[in-house]
């Protein structure tokens, strides 16, 4: 036998473990968590229980698809639990304050959302400043910012308001069935879907990508560097401002700094995203999947009684697997 076909011999059988968990860990990790879960209590695999998980998932999965588009062109947007906070409490402020109808409050919304994202990419873009001190400061700036529009106070009907009267607006019935079934897990798989075919199939998703894999190549190649990514910032919080929307439509009041415990799960979703299926990068199908990971993790404690502390513990721990696999397979 020869040297050559030696080699082919020991290439076609050589298993690497560390390719294959790369690959296919997150999905095989799931298949386990859910075998586990079932096995331990048979309510587990419900319809109504899986329907429950997708419908906790999707408004972290429209929050880490945000941060997915600014992972692409090689940022991070830590901003997107304040924005989300932001637009909820806008949204039913427009509704309860002020008795405007839907698509006002939506618009308003959305608007001061794109407001944060623009602010975000000018000063990355412009002022040079690293997209993790930048969005760091602007989270804190956010929430400072929901905290004096909403005075510290809950938004609901019938409030009561500083003068001593009531609230006299009402949230439209239109508006409370977004985050319903089955309506918040279509937007989420629409959300989803659109990302995925906008960053893998069209021209500007490759772009980005380039950004994010060598942002001087991209520029030497003529791509608009700063264009994407002022795009990509604003992407990044008008997703936000939707989960923040929908969160609000889910629980029909604006909470102080209601989006803040989302910030991690997204986070994590988004990175535990990259390995799916040997990506490699950032891409929204992963995302859904990392969103589908931790809401199966968090769901099955619960049942499993495990205290809500030790979610964190939990959660975290997959999240630093997530990334030791991804960055030793990238290092390596």
């Amino acid at each position: 036998m020869s040297t050559k076909e030696a080699s082919a011999k020991a290439g076609a059988t050589t298993f690497d473990f560390v390719s294959f968990l790369y690959r296919y860990g997150t999905i095989i990790l799931i298949v386990l968590l859910v075998a586990l879960f079932a096995s331990l209590n048979p309510a587990f695999l419900q319809p109504a229980n899986l329907l429950s998980i997708l419908r906790s998932i999707s408004i972290v999965t429209l929050i880490a698809v945000g941060i997915t588009i600014s992972l692409s062109v090689g940022g991070f947007d830590l901003s997107v639990g304040s924005v989300a906070s932001l637009a909820n409490a806008v949204v039913i402020s427009m509704f309860v304050w002020y008795s405007q109808p839907t698509l006002i409050a939506l618009a308003v919304g959305f608007a001061v959302a794109l407001c944060v994202g623009l602010f975000n990419a000018w000063m990355i873009v412009k002022i040079r400043i690293p997209d993790l001190l930048l969005t760091l400061a602007v989270m804190f700036i956010i929430q400072g910012v929901a905290l004096t529009y909403t005075r510290g106070a809950t938004i609901s009907q019938n409030m009561i308001m500083s003068d001593g009267s009531y609230a006299t607006g009402q949230i439209p019935a239109f508006f409370s069935q977004l985050g319903r079934l089955p309506y918040i897990i279509i937007i989420m798989v629409v959300a989803v879907i659109v990302v995925h075919i906008f960053l893998t199939y069209t021209k500007h998703g490759r772009y980005m990508y380039m950004i994010g894999g060598n942002e001087e190549a991209a520029r030497l190649s003529g791509i608009p560097v700063n264009r994407y990514k002022v795009l990509a910032y604003s992407l990044s919080a008008l997703f936000a401002a939707l989960g923040g929307i929908v969160l609000a439509s889910r629980v029909m009041t604006a909470e102080i700094n209601a989006g803040g415990p989302y910030l991690m799960d997204a986070v994590a979703a988004a990175f535990i995203g990259f390995a799916v299926l040997g990506a490699g990068k950032p891409n929204a199908f992963g995302t859904f999947v990392g969103a589908v990971l931790i809401g199966i993790l968090a769901n099955g404690l619960i049942m499993m009684n495990v205290p809500y502390y030790a979610m964190d513990i939990v959660k975290g721990s997959v999240l630093a697997l997530a990334l030791a696999v991804t960055y030793y397979k990238q290092t390596n």
